[in-house]
């Protein structure tokens, strides 16, 4: 289910806090926590039910396997640790790596091992992670003595299942126990309804918007010049940012709704001066995991500047992967690792370099390895690249993605005439200089919800949004991170 659709937010959100709420009214706790799980088991299954099986298998594996841990010690408990991990991974790598590594082998060895076409379930990278970082500090005696049942409501909650935040045990559990966070409170609820629209304003009228461009772009990379080929790279480097940022706004949206708070996942990331800077503002949970449950294991920074730029490549090159199964995800992981290492080599000496400058290096690396995430393959990407060094100026087709159905209308409706081109180069140029200012000048979407006071212009504001978004739901997408 996605959160831009008419059946999440007019019958599945609202009958969801309903429910909810209700039931811990009348101190139904428990009930709540399973109705709240149905209805997180409801959102995921319900563009393809058999995935039910999936998450349902993987919750009970991992928690029978904790909790085998616990009556474990010595051998016997690093056994079973090996054994969940060992199982998390391979179905993992089944469902999404296992036809990228048959394909590979046919091309090495010119075999031919058929592909088995499997579908990807939505958001397993992101749920195995979750279930991965449990075991693991279970393993380390980190975890609580949590029911079943409040381990499954964690792992499921509808907000972050599907595309993050990836969420610890200690920032969520917890929170399901408070008995003040099962009251409705209404000052937290429209913090969470102003964000989550905030949220859904970036994604349907945004990076949408800008997706129409990057798919016009990626879709005929040979009639691109350098000018239209610039502005396609600009504009995915838009759309991935206001796509994700817009869900992870909604999550976090959707959290206070319920009171619960999710760990934010962007932190302005593109006023970012340096690569290692970018990464500690750009899908921060996931940043997390990995410096959590990968480098540091590896050793870190604490054995050598050799190890440690070894231990960083090592994790970008994972990072990568776990992005997609492709060449292409592995490219974009080293670059991103081999600027990190080069940013700690030069050290202090980065710093002597004018922040303006530094700012436009950064950016200009982020566009250029955004091309080869966004190429179906590394063949496209580097045709993208010799297109962008065409010497064209023509814009092509482009403008046409700027011919928005609301624009039209207000022509049609007040001059009963069609919309002029240079209006669509208009709205295009607002577009993209908008979204320069907002993604590197404008705050945090959840630090504006924190301090708002709901006075009628903002209530104002956030019913014109959230109306508008809803009407323009005839196109809906879903989001870029459900492919990874």
């Amino acid at each position: 289910m996605l959160f831009n659709s008419y059946i999440f937010i007019l019958l599945f959100l609202p009958l969801c806090l309903i429910g909810y709420f209700g039931l811990n009214h009348f101190r139904r706790y428990s009930l709540a926590t399973a109705f709240l799980l149905g209805m997180s088991l409801w959102f995921y299954g319900y563009f393809n039910p058999s995935y039910l099986l999936i998450i349902v298998s993987s919750i009970v594996l991992n928690f029978g396997m904790t909790r085998i841990m616990d009556a474990l010690e010595g051998t016997a408990r690093k056994g079973v640790l090996v054994l969940a991990l060992l199982v998390n991974f391979g179905i993992l790598f089944y469902f999404k790596y296992f036809d990228f590594f048959i394909s590979n082998v046919n091309s090495i060895f010119a075999a031919h091992i058929p592909l088995r076409n499997i579908v990807l379930p939505l958001g397993i990278s992101f749920f195995t992670f979750q279930q991965v970082s449990y075991v693991i500090d279970a393993y380390r005696g980190q975890t609580g003595n949590y029911s079943f049942l409040q381990y499954a409501a964690y792992v499921a909650y509808f907000p972050q299942l599907i595309a993050g935040p990836i969420v610890t045990h200690d920032e969520l559990i917890p929170q399901f126990l408070e008995e003040e966070r099962r009251r409705f409170q209404w000052e937290n609820f429209s913090r969470g309804l102003y964000l989550f629209t905030l949220g859904l304003a970036k994604k349907v009228l945004i990076a949408d918007t800008f997706g129409k461009v990057a798919d016009w772009g990626f879709g005929d990379i040979g009639g691109l010049g350098t000018v239209s080929a610039a502005l396609v790279m600009l504009a995915y480097t838009f759309q991935i940012y206001f796509d994700f940022s817009g869900y992870c706004d909604m999550a976090l949206g959707l959290g206070n709704m319920m009171n619960l708070e999710l760990p934010a996942n962007f932190d302005k990331p593109y006023r970012a001066l340096s690569i290692s800077d970018f990464w500690k503002r750009w899908h921060k949970t996931l940043t997390r995991f990995f410096t959590r449950y990968l480098y540091i294991p590896l050793g870190g920074s604490r054995k050598g500047t050799a190890r440690t730029c070894l231990n960083v490549m090592i994790v970008f090159l994972c990072s990568g992967l776990w992005h997609g199964a492709s060449w292409s995800f592995v490219l974009w992981g080293g670059i991103h690792g081999a600027c990190m290492v080069f940013e700690r080599l030069l050290g202090k000496r980065l710093e002597k370099i004018p922040a303006w400058l530094r700012w436009c290096g950064t950016f200009l690396i982020l566009n250029l390895t955004w091309v080869i995430f966004r190429a179906d393959t590394l063949t496209d990407a580097f045709a993208f690249f010799g297109r962008l060094f065409a010497g064209s100026a023509s814009v092509g087709g482009l403008t046409s993605a700027f011919q928005l159905p609301e624009v039209t209308f207000l022509f049609q409706f007040l001059l009963n005439r069609g919309v002029p081109s240079v209006i669509s180069k208009l709205v295009g140029a607002v577009f993209f200089g908008g979204a320069l200012w907002m993604s590197t000048r404008r705050e945090n979407a959840y630090d504006v919800a924190d301090g708002l006071k709901f006075g009628a212009g903002s209530m104002v504001l956030g019913a014109v949004l959230l109306v508008w978004c809803i009407f323009s739901f005839s196109g809906i997408s879903s989001f870029l991170y459900f492919n990874f």
